[in-house]
């Protein structure tokens, strides 16, 4: 029997199966996609097998991880509910649903982790908060999350009460990150920079100035006056960001992904 099974191969499911394959053998693994050209093309890639079905896939495996849209949860779910049992873990990556929702659904008994990872994933670069109920999983299983999503990035349990502000910081952030170096590369075209070199130097302002967060462990105030030498032309650019609103945006854009979580 396989021991993590995927139902759902777009672009996050092929991400995860992805880091899967970085620290468990292909036999490990099972997944079911939604169409055959979808299977036949992942196998050819990995050699992972598919099933013919979710409920299948979902009778394969012990962790069993739901990589559907939130649309089609209702359908999935009544498909592999009868499957599913209390051995099982189950993994579900739908923002504003909630374990408790789910359990409703599928049987109290059932072990729910609901997981929010971001698109960096699929370059190893992800963030991914999990969240369960106290008691639903051993120390054994715990770390088997651990290495599954840690092999896509940086992983944490947390409160399941923080998963919203999750979505808000990391779920739905690399959107905002990309407008920002889009925004970027834009003031230096504007000044002659070919386009092409202009989303490099962005990019790349962004990958450092974050790898300095996390690696000096520094306030980002800290850092961000590191930069700002007294009447120099970083302090103007912060003064007119200051002026622009740009906190603001960012709390009102935060505060946009919220609430269509808990409406969710």
């Amino acid at each position: 029997m396989a021991k993590i099974g995927f139902i759902g191969m777009g672009n996050m499911g092929q991400s995860l199966l992805s880091g899967a394959l970085k620290v468990f053998p292909k036999e490990d693994l099972i997944f079911n996609a939604k169409t055959k050209e979808t299977k036949h093309k992942i196998y050819e890639e990995t050699k992972v097998e598919y099933a013919d079905s979710n409920a299948e896939c979902a009778n394969k495996c012990k962790y069993l991880i739901l990589a559907v849209k939130p649309q089609y949860y209702e359908e999935v779910l009544k498909e592999i509910r009868y499957m599913v049992t209390s051995k099982h873990v189950l993994i579900s990556l739908a923002p504003g649903k909630s374990i408790e929702e789910l359990k409703l659904n599928l049987g109290k008994d059932k072990r729910i982790v609901r997981a929010m990872p971001n698109t960096p994933a699929m370059i190893g670069e992800g963030m991914t908060g999990l969240s369960c109920m106290d008691g639903d999983l051993s120390d054994i299983e715990g770390n088997v999350l651990l290495q599954l999503f840690g092999a896509c990035g940086k992983v944490a349990f947390i409160d399941e009460k923080l998963m919203d502000a999750v979505v808000c910081v990391s779920g739905s952030s690399p959107a905002f990150v990309y407008l920002f170096i889009e925004a970027l590369a834009d003031s230096a075209v504007r000044y002659g920079m070919p386009r092409k070199l202009a989303y490099v130097f962005a990019a790349q302002a962004v990958k450092g100035a974050a790898s300095m967060v996390l690696e000096t462990k520094e306030h980002p105030g800290v850092l961000k006056d590191q930069v700002c030498s007294p009447a120099g032309t970083t302090i103007e650019g912060v003064a007119a960001l200051e002026e622009a609103g740009m906190r603001d945006a960012i709390l009102k854009a935060s505060e946009a992904v919220y609430k269509k979580c808990t409406k969710m």
